[in-house]
Order: structure tokens, then sequence, then C-alpha cells
């Protein structure tokens, strides 16, 4: 790239940063975009720019394959329903040291290497959760797992207002009990930006976005509606476990999330081509 084609390139981006300035993105990360070690620099790096440009990001993270290794380390098997870990009372405090004691730091780490100013906030102290007993009218037994019923985000936004990064853990706080719940981490990022209200929910993961063919990359879908998506999800064109994750995106834009995108975090900048060029490179949902 010369000279021109770098300033036109910022040229480029100027309309978006000018639209987005004192917005708040919540970005989702999850996926092989936390598996790759130099993708992940390169991702905190991205969500260090959007600070200084004046954006406020919020990251709620994942941390699935760092889990499943710690308890097998611990001589525990990983099991999964529906997409829900199976998470005994032993589990439960495997999940708990590896989100916050090991992939929560590292997150704050990175972004402070990488010029910012981040904090570190349990999931606990923002999720207040149930626990999951049933799916539909089936009765199911997956231990410490929990769904998000509310949201307290003065945390978060005390944050925001020191300009630093907040970084949320997938964990929530029994309401009945106060014990600590495993909360799948898409369907966090969803219910903490129905009570945030951000200009922008992203999930980055290791899916393109939503696919007309699941077995073809290139059938990229760029943009839907929520009808869309819904007609999508009923025709089996989106299924698995893009299903609980689209929907809990449709949630979100209907309390007020202005957009959601599904990025691949395993394209390096992905974050910042999704947001500052009009082609975008991922799948956005917008009413």
């Amino acid at each position: 790239m010369n000279t021109e084609e770098k300033a036109a390139t910022l040229v480029e981006a100027l309309p978006y940063l000018q639209r987005f300035r004192g917005k708040t993105f919540l970005i989702k990360v999850g996926g092989a975009a936390m598996d790759n070690p130099d993708l992940v620099s390169s991702l905190m790096r991205d969500i260090v720019f959007l600070e200084v440009a004046g954006i406020n990001p919020v990251v709620v993270h994942g941390g699935g394959k760092a889990i499943s290794a710690a308890m097998e380390s611990a001589g525990l098997e990983a099991r999964f329903v529906e997409g829900f870990r199976v998470t005994s009372p032993e589990a439960i405090s495997i999940v708990e040291a590896t989100l916050g004691n090991t992939i929560n730091p590292a997150l704050v780490k990175l972004l402070s290497e990488h010029g910012g100013r981040a904090t570190g906030i349990a999931g606990t102290e923002v999720f207040q959760a149930t626990r999951i007993t049933e799916s539909g009218l089936v009765p199911v037994d997956i231990g410490r797992v929990g769904e998000v019923e509310s949201c307290h985000i003065d945390q978060i936004l005390k944050t925001i207002a020191s300009d630093a990064i907040p970084v949320v853990s997938p964990l929530g706080c029994e309401i009945d009990s106060g014990k600590t719940l495993n909360i799948n981490a898409d369907l966090a990022a969803a219910a903490l930006a129905c009570t945030l209200k951000p200009a922008k929910l992203l999930f980055v993961s290791d899916v393109p976005g939503l696919l007309s063919d699941p077995q073809d990359p290139s059938s990229l879908i760029p943009s839907v509606t929520p009808q869309e998506a819904t007609t999508l999800t009923s025709s089996g064109v989106i299924s698995g476990g893009m299903i609980p994750k689209v929907r809990s995106a449709i949630e979100a834009l209907r309390a007020g999330v202005e957009k959601v995108h599904f990025i691949d975090g395993r394209i390096p900048h992905t974050v910042l081509l999704e947001i500052f060029t009009p082609e975008g490179i991922g799948t956005e949902i917008t009413s």
C-alpha cells in the first residue's frame, strides 16, 4: 500500500469515527479468536484503537477450550448438553479459576501492553442468574449452569467513565443462594447488551458469520433483518449452536441495541474491518 492508499483508508474511516465517537460497543470474544496468541494480541490492540478513537469498548470473554483443558488436567470429563457445559460442584471451581485467574487477567494485561487501560470485572458482580433446570419442557441436570435474569452495570459504567475498558467474565451469582453459576458467554453478552444498550454488539468467534450453506464459507450472508434471521432459522439454514446466538441477538435488538455483528476472529483486524469499512467482513443483523 502506497502513501496515497494509506491516506485514502484513513479518510474512508472518518465518517464511522465521527458517527461512533462516544458510543459503546460490546464485544464478545470467544472461539478460535482466543486460541491463537497472536490473534488475541491483535484483537486487543484493535480494541485499544477503538478506545483511543473515542469509542467505549466493553469486553465479555469466553474460555471454553481453556476450561476443558483445565478440567481434563483435573481428571474431569468435559460434557455438553445442548451447547451448555455440564458443570458439577468440582467443575465450577475450575471454571471460576480459569476465567478469573487466567483468561481475564491475561486480556487485561494485553490491553495494557498495547497502551490501553483495562479493569477486570468478575461476572458474579454483574450477572444475577437462576439455575437452568429444563430445556423446553424437558428436565435437565447440567449442574451449576445459569441463565441471566438481570445485570448490575454500575461497575461497568464507572470503568467506562474512568476511560478504562471493562473486561467481564461469564459467571453469574445465583439469586437465591449466592453461589457461582457458569453462564454461556454468548448469552451473557447478549443479556448485558439488553441492559447496557450499546450501539453495537459484536460476536467475535471462529465462524465467518451467517452462511446460506453451512459447508461453504463463501456463502456469507452480509446483512439480515430479525424477520429474515427467524425465517432462516425455521428453514434450517441457521442451526445448531448458532440458533441461541441469533435468538439472543434479536432480543438485544428489540431491547435497543442498534446493530449486532457476527465476525470471524481468525481474520486479523476483523473488528476494525467490520466497523470502519463500507463492505464489512461478517454478518450484521439490524432492525
